[in-house]
């Protein structure tokens, strides 16, 4: 079924090292040649919490979590076509809170758990988790949220609760990976004092010391800053959703030097107005995505076309950027 007020259409963007296909990821991911994709990175609609377009199309529209994971299944298994054995997928989630005039209660609902019994299920091996921390005065004053407010602790705590983590869910298709990535011995890129960090089971932005006597002894990966994110308000349209929500840099960086090396191909099956493919672009990778709404499109090629740009310009050696 189509929505008149909001026709579906479809389009094609290139440059050097990137591909950005406008239109339905159920659809598009089809185009991708099977075992063709390196490592994929992306952030999925998260069921209902935001709405990013009136299209019936949007992941972000359906009516319950059981019509959210059917549809998006479709995208999962594609994934999976496309991607190289042995290779991974970073995907990024979070708990999604009830509300009580949807929902007839104030709670949480296990959306991380069903992400991945879905890619389970699907044929995928969970393989890895990290929780990013979230400073919690910032997500009370962002989402507005009762049970994060100072008034709802200061009246009633038992109606409190910590912040909502993001996570990072790392699975892998099975199979024998047949090109090993020396991220080590490339210019660097993951140092072992990187590892030492970013094997940490939690990675947070806020870095002012350890939890104990001011020693530095707790597992968290650091430097993931919430504000590192493209430009949003260019996409932004009359009318338009509540919230866009591009993926934090330095999340997509820490994927594809951990998880890829350059040259390689990088996928994000939601690109939105396009963190993937930059981060991954400006990292010596190639990049292919898959956007539904024309606005974000546009945008994340406008920050693609600006980024391929940039590095062509000669630095003072010379060389290109």
């Amino acid at each position: 079924m189509t929505d008149p007020s909001d026709p579906y259409v479809t389009d094609r963007a290139s440059g050097e090292n990137w591909t950005l296909l406008l239109g339905d990821s159920c659809e598009r991911l089809s185009e991708i040649d099977t075992d063709s994709v390196d490592l994929s990175v992306c952030s999925p609609p998260f069921d209902s919490l935001y709405t990013y377009s009136p299209s019936v199309r949007d992941l972000g529209n359906s009516a319950s979590r059981i019509e959210f994971l059917e549809h998006y299944r479709f995208i999962v298994a594609e994934q999976l076509r496309v991607t190289k054995p042995g290779r991974n997928a970073a995907i990024h989630v979070q708990q999604v809170a009830t509300k009580k005039a949807v929902d007839g209660y104030i709670g949480l609902t296990d959306f991380r758990g069903d992400v991945i019994r879905l890619f389970q299920a699907e044929g995928w091996i969970f393989y890895g988790e990290v929780t990013v921390w979230k400073d919690p005065q910032a997500q009370s004053i962002r989402t507005k949220a009762h049970a994060l407010a100072f008034a709802t602790k200061n009246r009633d705590s038992s109606k409190s609760r910590p912040a909502l983590a993001d996570y990072l869910l790392i699975f892998k298709k099975p199979g024998d990976n047949a090109v090993p990535v020396k991220n080590a011995v490339i210019d660097g890129e993951v140092t072992n004092d990187d590892w030492i960090d970013w094997a940490s089971p939690i990675w947070s932005d806020h870095h002012e010391g350890g939890w104990l006597d001011g020693e530095n002894i707790s597992p968290v990966w650091w430097g993931v800053k919430e504000t590192n994110t493209l430009n949003t308000r260019v996409a932004k349209e009359n009318g338009d959703e509540r919230h866009i929500a591009p993926l934090q840099l330095d999340f997509i960086d820490r994927c594809v030097r951990l998880w890829s090396n350059p040259g390689e191909l990088i996928l994000t099956p939601f690109a939105g107005i396009g963190s993937e493919l930059y981060q991954s672009v400006k990292l010596g990778r190639r990049a292919i995505g898959c956007e539904l709404k024309p606005s974000y499109w546009k945008t994340a090629v406008d920050n693609l076309t600006r980024l391929e740009s940039d590095l062509a310009v000669p630095t003072l050696f010379g060389e290109p950027a």
